[in-house]
């Protein structure tokens, strides 16, 4: 089985978006917990709604690859808009950040947020 941390991110009617992810998650995978929500202004392209941000841990058997490629599925069954900019509003953004205590995802270190949410999750980085 393998343990992983996913951000989550939304800055389009968020609270429904987020909800609606978890249920749609909840029934593929074994939702451990989930972080706090927070609010974050956004990168890049700044003049968008701010951003709800946080993580959440699951249990999977699926391999990373096949995980990434269910997760992008999933934004696009929620009606991810891929013709926005890279940093441009969004429903719902999903990325891995930590798999089987490894940091996968770069962004870990350059957003608090991020290392804010897997630690609430029980992710503790050993430098």
């Amino acid at each position: 089985m393998n343990d992983c941390i996913i951000g989550i991110g939304s800055n389009i009617e968020a609270k429904y978006h987020i909800q609606e992810m978890l249920r749609l998650l909840a029934a593929d995978v074994e939702i451990v917990r989930v972080s706090d929500m927070v609010q974050t202004k956004p990168i890049g392209i700044t003049e968008q709604a701010d951003y709800t941000n946080g993580a959440v841990r699951i249990r999977t058997e699926m391999e990373m690859e096949v995980l990434s490629h269910y997760l992008k599925n999933l934004e696009d069954q929620m009606g991810r808009d891929r013709t926005q900019k890279k940093y441009g509003p969004r429903n719902i953004d999903l990325d891995i950040l930590i798999w089987n205590d490894e940091i996968v995802d770069p962004d870990y270190f350059t957003r608090e947020f991020l290392r804010n949410s897997a630690a609430e999750l029980g992710y503790e980085h050993k430098t």
